[in-house]
């Protein structure tokens, strides 16, 4: 199993508010994406305590001998312990009223894809035909659109697509969307924020990673992202098995 991960400020923002970390837990890959929101600083806050709040969570409860059950848990634990420090935190300081982040998480086994989110940063399933998206953004226009007010040509472009409706540390509890996905020879995964994913098409994001060797696959995508404008943050991980790079 093998990982990539980049995140860059953009062309349009004064800081990066997104942050982005892979880890092994033996053979298998933990990878997170999160994109803070707030003001001043709140939102860079947001998402890097997040990220430390996952792990830490993780790390303290993970074993060898969890089960797919006791893995999906694990990831919506690790969640909630991130909700809770952030929930609290922007009370304890007026300055930080109204952080939060989005947040994505895949842990990845030699046979299994099991996946955590809230927000809508994105985990993609990269096969041979193009993109699957996993997980189902929580914003206003997929909202509307699964109620069927709004087409899904209307969702990709309305001016709502970016505002949340479920975000990391917002209320004091948090519901997350788990995934599991089996597999037998091999897998391949992005995770991005929505500076990718909000400005770019899947079939453009598929064009560059069918095109680019697997060590490239980050920059060229971010590399994408600014040629598209850069409005955003963006960041973006990929997490592949050995075959699947040959």
């Amino acid at each position: 199993m093998k990982f990539k991960f980049g995140t860059d400020i953009g062309l349009k923002r004064e800081e990066n508010q997104d942050a982005v970390r892979c880890e092994y837990y033996g053979d298998n890959v933990l990878a997170v994406v999160c994109d803070g929101m707030g003001g001043e600083r709140a939102g860079k806050e947001a998402s890097s305590i997040a990220i430390d709040e996952f792990f830490q969570r993780f790390s303290h409860g993970y074993n060898d001998d969890l089960d797919d059950d006791g893995i999906r848990k694990l990831l919506i634990s690790s969640v909630s312990a991130a909700n809770s420090v952030i929930y609290t935190r922007a009370r304890l300081d007026f300055k930080n009223f109204g952080m939060g982040t989005t947040c994505v998480a895949a842990f990845v086994t030699n046979n299994t894809v099991y996946i955590a989110n809230v927000g809508d940063s994105r985990a993609y399933l990269i096969t041979d035909d193009g993109l699957c998206r996993i997980t189902t953004d929580h914003n206003v226009a997929e909202l509307l659109y699964e109620r069927g007010e709004i087409t899904a040509d209307e969702r990709d472009t309305h001016p709502q697509r970016h505002m949340l409706i479920r975000a990391v540390g917002v209320d004091k509890t948090v519901l997350t969307d788990t995934f599991t996905l089996t597999y037998e020879n091999k897998i391949s995964l992005l995770l991005c924020s929505d500076g990718l994913s909000g400005y770019c098409t899947d079939n453009e994001i598929y064009d560059v990673i069918s095109r680019t060797v697997f060590e490239e696959q980050v920059n060229s995508l971010i590399q994408l992202a600014l040629d598209k404008g850069g409005r955003d943050n963006v960041t973006v991980a990929v997490v592949c098995d050995l075959n699947e790079m040959t």
